[in-house]
């Protein structure tokens, strides 16, 4: 190959998606030569070094590593699949990072095994930003949506990237909220970047990547295979200072994720529901397990809020300030599972006028919402 020759990484990167290397194998070749380019160049006495030996490449293997090299060299006479690709990523804005990349994320880069290659549709920028992974059921209660949504728009407010993997339920309430604070949020998907699943969050999927980030290790066409999913979940914590699990049963895949953060260092907190709730064990099982009890944006905060700008504070802090003593006693009182006014007045003994004026202002603050006559907080 002529060492005047220069490719982008990203075709590079796409070719060898289409080749026999596995994720390990391009992960070690990336570490031992620093760029695919590089990769491209190497000899066969290189490819028979000690260094690159451990590499674990078969002859084969090495052919075809050559023969993409002198497919590239030769004015770009692309294969047909390769020649469609690229040109898909250059017409939809999907980029293509690689482990040595500067944008590429650094906490994911420190885990025991990062995606040597990302694509991505979006602002680049966030994979460096503070994250804050939200997850949680697909099938996920009424209830549960809403306090992932509360949460996310205030920690997005807050200055976090909510990070998540758009899949049904609890996925995509902890994006939507992001979006409805003009915040930042990030969607690590179990399918090629171009294929959007599920298919009714073709709207989300289209405003994340306006609004936030994209992001797959998979190849360009990869559909929603089971053994995806658990993949993409260690990306979701690798990126992330810490986990919140909102709501989650026994097999859901959330804990999957949880299980990635303890193993990654990262913080687990777990919000708690009702002991009926099915959906809410597998908080409960996390909470038992060590992980923090979240019942508030400041339970969070005390771990995380040291990576956020001094200036930063979580918009509930901030109504927080023009509230009453006795309105903030309510607010100490009421969780998040509905709460019958007359157990709400023997914990607090207040006159059951000034307790439904309290009650009446709060929910007019966004803060508690009404729930067949029983009140509970929404942050």
């Amino acid at each position: 190959m002529s060492k005047q020759q220069t490719f982008p990484d990203g075709l590079i990167a796409l070719a060898l998606h289409q080749a026999s290397f596995s994720d390990k194998q391009l992960r070690a070749l990336l570490l031992a030569v620093g760029s695919l380019e590089q990769a491209l160049a190497l000899s066969p006495a290189d490819l028979a070094s000690d260094s690159l030996l451990a590499v674990g490449l078969s002859i084969d293997q090495q052919a075809e590593l050559s023969q993409i090299g002198q497919q590239l060299s030769q004015a770009y006479e692309l294969s047909s699949l390769l020649a469609q690709q690229w040109q898909y990523c250059l017409e939809h804005n999907i980029g293509i990072l690689t482990l040595h990349h500067p944008a590429y994320p650094a906490l994911l880069k420190q885990t025991y095994d990062p995606p040597p290659i990302l694509y991505y549709r979006g602002n680049i920028a966030l994979l460096n930003s503070p994250q804050l992974a939200m997850v949680g059921s697909r099938r996920s209660s009424q209830q549960g949506n809403k306090n992932a949504a509360a949460f996310a728009k205030t920690f997005a407010s807050a200055g976090f990237t909510i990070t998540s993997g758009m899949a049904l339920g609890i996925d995509t309430a902890s994006h939507q909220g992001a979006l409805a604070a003009a915040g930042n949020t990030i969607a690590v998907l179990g399918t090629g970047i171009d294929v959007i699943y599920p298919k009714r969050n073709q709207a989300l999927y289209q405003a994340i990547t306006e609004q936030g980030l994209i992001i797959s290790e998979l190849p360009l066409g990869s559909e929603a295979l089971k053994g995806h999913f658990p993949r993409r979940n260690r990306i979701i914590s690798g990126m992330s200072l810490g986990v919140l699990v909102v709501e989650a049963s026994l097999q859901s895949g959330s804990l999957i994720t949880a299980q990635c953060a303890i193993e990654q260092g990262r913080e687990v907190f777990a919000i708690p529901g009702s002991i009926h709730n099915h959906a809410s064990r597998g908080c409960h099982a996390l909470i038992r397990q060590g992980a923090k009890l979240v019942e508030t944006v400041e339970h969070v905060m005390e771990e995380l809020g040291a990576w956020l700008p001094s200036s930063a504070q979580p918009q509930q802090q901030a109504l927080s300030l023009d509230i009453s003593p006795q309105q903030q006693q309510l607010l100490d009182q009421l969780g998040f599972e509905p709460l019958a006014v007359d157990l709400l007045q023997q914990r607090i003994n207040l006159p059951m006028t000034e307790l439904m004026a309290s009650l009446v202002q709060l929910e007019l603050d966004g803060l508690v919402e009404n729930v067949a006559g029983c009140y509970q907080r929404v942050v």
